[in-house]
């Protein structure tokens, strides 16, 4: 019975073990190979970013391009159309014709290149200095360039015609007393420049200040001076040109103010092209809205002739750009 009796054999307890063992082994890699074939469900589902329509762009573009060009369609519709005659464009044709037409805008155009040329030359030098030499004056000169925002022009012209009236009194009998005669010459009267340089000094100071923010100032003024450059030479062929696109809009922001300036102007009794369009307003009403629509079309292309001008490329001389990369380069090595 013994011999009858089957032994089982050593390792038919360890065959089950170890034949389920490559299976437990194996099982998790069977059902984990899908998910290693395929990374895109291991990974975080993201949502693609479908393209956004660009109906709302042309929308409010739209709203936008109706908001300024509608009024002036309207201005130009009134200035042609004349009930029971029809379509005349007797208003423009008239234009060129009238009297002070001409001289004023002509007027205009030299105050604003000599307020442009005045304000640049006092807050340039002024910022590049606080820039390079004492960085912290700027919230002094910010202070003092932000001014004409608080003093209303009212109060300013106040000012200005009580000085122009006490000049002459008391200083008649020194040679001061041409210096005002010679400010309030109609033809070009420069008491207006020096006005409208006040007015204009904070739109100059923020374009420029923000110019000089995007360039590395100090860097090109060092690189400059270590090659042998004078201080002119570094100030009108290494800083300005790279400030053209801040020049340029300091430039026709102060175009812009002195075009449209009517209160300092007619109340000192000069008549420049705003004041003009306002005292021929009475008695040739589509006329003068015939020169405000041309004076707006003149403002555009000026400020788009200004604008071109900025968006040039600014040239820097080969000797401090190739200084300018060297002392970069050792400093990056340092």
């Amino acid at each position: 019975m013994a011999a009858m009796t089957p032994t089982p054999a050593p390792n038919d307890e360890a065959a089950p073990a170890a034949s389920s063992t490559p299976a437990a082994v194996h099982a998790p890699a069977a059902t984990h190979t899908p998910a290693a074939a395929d990374p895109r469900e291991r990974a975080p589902r993201r949502f693609r970013s479908r393209p956004r329509p660009r109906v709302w762009r042309g929308a409010v573009l739209a709203l936008a391009g109706a908001y300024f060009l509608l009024p002036l369609l309207a201005s130009f519709v009134f200035t042609v159309h004349v009930p029971g005659q029809g379509i005349s464009f007797e208003a423009y044709t008239q234009l060129l014709g009238a009297e002070g037409f001409t001289r004023s805008l002509l007027l205009s155009l030299g105050l604003a290149a000599a307020t442009i040329t005045a304000s640049l030359l006092l807050a340039v030098p002024a910022l590049v200095a606080v820039r390079i030499g004492s960085p912290r004056l700027r919230p002094v000169v910010e202070v003092m360039c932000m001014m004409p925002l608080v003093v209303p022009p009212i109060a300013l012209v106040t000012g200005i015609s009580t000085v122009l009236r006490w000049g002459p009194e008391h200083l008649s009998r020194t040679p001061l007393y041409q210096t005002f005669l010679a400010v309030q010459n109609p033809d070009f009267p420069l008491v207006l420049v020096l006005a409208y340089t006040v007015l204009a000094l904070p739109f100059v100071y923020r374009s420029l200040d923000a110019g000089l923010r995007a360039v590395d100032v100090p860097t090109l003024v060092e690189a400059a001076r270590s090659c042998g450059a004078s201080w002119p030479y570094v100030v009108l062929r290494v800083i300005l040109p790279n400030l053209r696109a801040a020049l340029a809009g300091a430039g026709f922001l102060t175009l812009a103010l002195v075009l449209g300036e009517f209160t300092i102007a007619s109340l000192l009794g000069f008549q420049p092209f705003a004041v003009w369009i306002v005292s021929i307003s009475g008695a040739h009403a589509r006329m003068s809205v015939a020169v405000s629509v041309l004076s707006l079309l003149i403002t555009w292309l000026l400020l788009l002739l200004l604008s071109r001008a900025g968006t040039a490329p600014a040239t820097v001389s080969p000797g401090t750009s190739r200084h300018t990369r060297t002392s970069r380069t050792s400093g990056k090595e340092s």
